[in-house]
């Protein structure tokens, strides 16, 4: 056997920031190298951050990323760190011709091996995955090349994200290639419970591929997706080797035992991928003899978070990425001393620091004496600032000149609170947080261009059971600190403000269940509604009464063109409002009682 330490390098790169980009490949192949590391592995796309969207349509910027790798090889070996070789993900070209329904110039998925000032090999993502958040066929063309270069007499193949998760391609033609050493740059989104599904995943395909498997994932928010890192080390057997923590740049070290090249010959030659497709494995050679034996470091295995800590974490990391990457100093929101403003005000605190975060204490004529005290007690309690502006004036003003009644009335008094907020948002450049919940957001039980305005929402894609339960383990956090936790002395929100009966407060004595149902019984619904796209009959049948189901269905369909303008929010489910579920606003589809 042969020996190997290799650096997964868990970083959280800028879309776009490609000198940035670059610095920061330096920088932790420095640290890679001063750990002894023989490899290091950046995550996908990694030099021009992921995911770029239409910016890979443009020649300029697949232009400048093509300069960006060969630049950063030559940049490594002038800096002393040309003898350790790296793995980067990039946009490329593949120099096809034009033609109806490929992406303008060809763009790839790439990954490049770097060594002593030279881009040696490249290769690029097979599999174009197009489900969810990903339509990658929009983008890129498919890769057909596996590369396995001899590295200390190890041979080592790269291949890229989507290429694990499906069947086929250069992952299933590693063994057939030699290869001892899988490395796999990756830009794998976060939801709920997947690091369990991603861990029995890099497990099955190692044994298939019959090799030690290092999966790197990208950390950070953009937009709304979180990337969770969770980069992991698996032996050929499948047997977890080291992992690194979640929702934090780690560079993991790990020791490998691996066996000693035995395939004789270099150059290129084809293999029948399984898939329909044949992949041409390309080998290179950077080293052919073993290293001397050494003394291994201990693996690290972090360990992990559970479901709720795990959902607070991506929350607060998308807000901390959110306001970073786009240049704001500041948050701000409104506070009604109910739990969703509460938890976002929460979020925001730990997320960039309370000094940073502003709250707007709003009262009207029907806000209640508790939810004053309540957001003042979260003020207090939390050191953030705050300011309060009572509204009954001006919506009196408005009212005077215009005369509305009813729901019109309702809606008047949050259109004027989010006018303010997008006003001292303009005059103080802070970014407004919105404070609405999924089942509010499915339901459509917001106010357009009110309670809905603003430019970041935190807990769009919570349900309102989860919101008290993210709560409740929040508050039983108190007086600890770590990387999401702001390590307030006491619970950071009111209890009242979690054990309440939740109201607008638009009205006399007003509260969410005159308009919908009781919200464990809604969520369950929506759950199957909108996360697994059941239709009326599917769920009837699986218990729900049918005339809340035609109830729901209605209020979730008719509120398709408010979410269309509500502020982008970080995804956490399998199925968000946002890319992952993409219905007509005008659609005449109606579901119909089985």
């Amino acid at each position: 056997m042969a020996q190997l330490r290799i650096a997964l390098a868990q970083t959280n790169p800028a879309v776009g920031d490609l000198a940035a980009n670059a610095g920061k490949l330096v920088e932790w192949t420095r640290r890679a190298a001063d750990r002894g590391a023989h490899l290091a592995v950046f995550t996908e796309m990694f030099l021009t951050g992921y995911p770029v969207e239409d910016l890979v349509l443009r020649t300029s910027f697949v232009e400048a990323s093509i300069s960006a790798v060969e630049s950063a090889a030559r940049r490594l070996a002038e800096e002393g760190l040309g003898e350790i070789p790296v793995v980067v993900g990039y946009v490329d070209r593949a120099g096809l011709a034009p033609r109806v329904g490929q992406p303008k110039g060809a763009p790839l998925d790439a990954a490049a091996l770097l060594h002593r000032g030279r881009v040696v090999v490249k290769t690029a993502k097979h599999h174009l995955p197009n489900y969810g958040v990903f339509d990658e066929y929009r983008y890129f063309v498919r890769g057909d090349r596996l590369p396995v270069f001899r590295l200390h007499g190890v041979d080592v193949a790269i291949a890229v994200c989507e290429d694990l998760w499906q069947d086929g391609g250069p992952v299933a033609v590693a063994a057939e290639a030699g290869a001892g050493l899988l490395v796999v740059p990756n830009a794998s989104p976060y939801e709920r419970e997947k690091d369990d599904v991603r861990l029995a995943l890099v497990s099955r395909r190692a044994r298939e591929a019959g090799c030690t498997l290092a999966y790197a994932n990208q950390v950070g928010g953009q937009d709304e997706l979180v990337f969770d890192g969770d980069s992991i080390v698996v032996s050929a057997s499948g047997e977890l080797v080291a992992r690194a923590a979640q929702f934090t740049e780690e560079l993991l070290v790990a020791d490998l035992e691996l066996p000693e090249a035995t395939y004789g010959g270099l150059g290129a030659f084809e293999v029948d991928a399984g898939d329909g497709t044949v992949i041409t494995v390309e080998r290179v050679e950077l080293s052919a003899r073993p290293l001397e034996p050494y003394e291994p470091e201990p693996p690290t295995v972090a360990a992990h978070l559970d479901d709720t800590a795990e959902v607070y974490s991506a929350l607060v990391l998308a807000v901390r990425d959110y306001v970073a990457k786009n240049g704001f100093r500041s948050v701000i929101l409104g506070l009604s001393g109910g739990i969703d403003s509460a938890l976002t005000a929460t979020i925001a605190s730990d997320a960039i620091g309370p000094d940073r975060v502003h709250a707007v204490l709003m009262p009207s004529i029907y806000s209640s004496e508790h939810s004053l005290g309540d957001a003042q007690e979260l003020v207090d309690r939390q050191g953030i600032n705050a300011q309060i502006v009572p509204i009954a004036d001006i919506v009196a003003a408005f009212e005077k000149d215009v005369h509305l009644t009813g729901l019109a009335a309702e809606n008047l008094q949050a259109r004027v609170r989010g006018m303010i907020l997008m006003g001292l948002s303009n005059q103080h450049g802070h970014l407004v947080l919105t404070t609405g919940n999924k089942s509010e957001l499915a339901t459509g039980y917001s106010t357009l261009y009110g309670d809905s305005a603003g430019g970041f929402a935190p807990i769009k894609d919570v349900l309102k059971t989860l919101v008290w339960k993210l709560a409740r383990w929040r508050n039983a956090q108190a007086g600890t600190s770590g990387a999401f936790l702001h390590g307030f002395a006491v619970p950071p929100i009111p209890e009242n403000s979690i054990e309440k009966e939740p109201s607008a407060e638009l009205r006399p004595d007003q509260r969410d269940t005159d308009s919908l149902p009781e919200y464990d019984v809604l969520d369950r619904l929506l759950d199957d509604y909108v996360e697994k796209d059941m239709g009326s009959a599917e769920l009837t049948a699986a218990g729900h009464d049918p005339a809340l189901v035609a109830r729901v269905i209605r209020l979730v369909d008719l509120a398709e063109y408010k979410r269309r303008q509500y502020p982008p929010g970080p995804k956490i489910t399998p199925k968000n409002f946002g890319r992952d579920r993409r219905l007509p606003i005008t659609n005449r589809w109606r579901e119909t009682a089985p």
